[in-house]
C-alpha cells in the first residue's frame, strides 16, 4: 500500500502548489515548488487530468477542473444552512399548521431565504428572496432589538420608518416602546405591519454565525397563537444543535419569479 500513499501524497502537494500559484501554473513551476522530478510530476498530473481533476490548456498551463468545483459544492450543501434548518422548518410547519419562514438581516432589510408551507388552502406565503424593512416585521424588531439606541435613531433616519400598511410602526418613539417591549419578552409581533390580514410571530437563533438569522410563523391574523412561542423556540433548539461544529455557508435558493420581484 505504501506506493500508493506516496502517490496521494504527491498529488496533494501538486495540487496545493497549483492552489498557492493562483489555480494556474505551468509543470516546471509545480515540480520545482513540490520538489518532485519533472518526469514524475507529469505522470501524476496526467493522470489527475485524465481523471477530470485538473486540466491542462494550449499553453501547456495546469488550472483545476470543473470536477473539483462540483465536489465542493456538495461539501458546501451538507453545510448550508438552509439545508440544515430545513428539518426544523418542516417539524414546526407540522406541529401549527402554517407558514414557518427562515431569513436573516441584510443591512437594513429583513431577506427572506427559506419557508415551509402548510397543506392547506388559506395560508400566508411568504416568497424566498424577497425583502422587507426590519421596522415591518417580527423577525425585524428582533434584529433592532438587538441594537443600541443610536443605532436605532440612524435606522429611523435612514430609512424614514416607511409604512407598508396603516398599522406599520412610522414614529421613533412608537418603534423605542416596541423594541422596549421585545427585549423583555423576548419574541416579536407582526401586526398587520407587511401586509394587512397577515400576522407574524418570530424568534431570533443564538448561534454563532455571520448573519443575524430569524424564525417566524406567518398565519391569517385571526389564526395567530401566542402558544407558538413555544415551538417556536424549541424549533430554534433543534437548528442550533444541527449547526453546532459546522462551519455554515448560506446558499439561497430562489424560485422562479419575476426579476422585480428578487433582491
Amino acid at each position: 500500500m505504501q506506493p500508493g500513499i506516496q502517490v496521494i501524497d504527491r498529488l496533494r502537494a501538486l495540487l496545493e502548489a497549483l492552489a498557492a500559484a493562483g489555480g494556474e501554473a505551468t509543470l516546471k513551476t509545480l515540480a520545482a515548488d513540490t520538489g518532485l522530478p519533472i518526469s514524475t510530476a507529469f505522470r501524476i498530473l496526467a493522470a489527475a487530468e485524465a481523471n477530470g481533476i485538473i486540466q491542462r490548456d494550449a499553453r501547456g498551463h495546469y488550472a483545476f477542473a470543473p470536477r473539483l468545483a462540483e465536489w465542493a459544492e456538495l461539501i458546501a450543501g451538507r453545510n448550508d444552512l438552509c439545508t440544515l434548518a430545513r428539518p426544523s422548518l418542516v417539524w414546526l410547519r407540522d406541529q401549527v399548521r402554517e407558514t414557518v419562514n427562515l431569513s436573516i438581516q441584510e443591512q437594513d432589510e429583513v431577506l427572506y431565504i427559506d419557508r415551509a408551507t402548510p397543506a392547506r388552502m388559506m395560508r400566508v406565503e411568504q416568497i424566498i428572496g424577497i425583502r422587507a424593512p426590519l421596522h415591518c416585521t417580527a423577525v425585524g424588531k428582533l434584529m433592532l432589538a438587538q441594537q443600541d439606541p443610536a443605532a436605532i435613531a440612524a435606522y429611523a433616519l435612514r430609512t424614514g420608518l416607511r409604512a407598508l400598511t396603516r398599522h406599520s410602526i412610522a414614529s421613533q418613539p412608537s418603534l423605542v416602546r416596541e423594541l422596549e417591549n421585545i427585549r423583555r419578552l423576548g419574541y416579536a409581533l407582526d401586526n398587520e405591519e407587511t401586509e394587512e390580514g397577515v400576522g407574524c410571530i418570530a424568534v431570533l437563533l443564538d448561534a454563532d454565525l455571520p448573519w443575524t438569522v430569524g424564525l417566524s410563523i406567518s398565519a391569517p391574523i385571526e389564526r395567530r397563537e401566542l402558544a407558538w412561542v413555544k415551538p417556536l423556540h424549541e424549533t430554534v433548539r433543534r437548528i442550533q444543535r444541527a449547526l453546532r461544529g459546522r462551519k455554515v455557508t448560506l446558499n439561497v435558493h430562489y424560485p422562479q419569479v419575476p426579476a422585480q420581484s428578487r433582491p
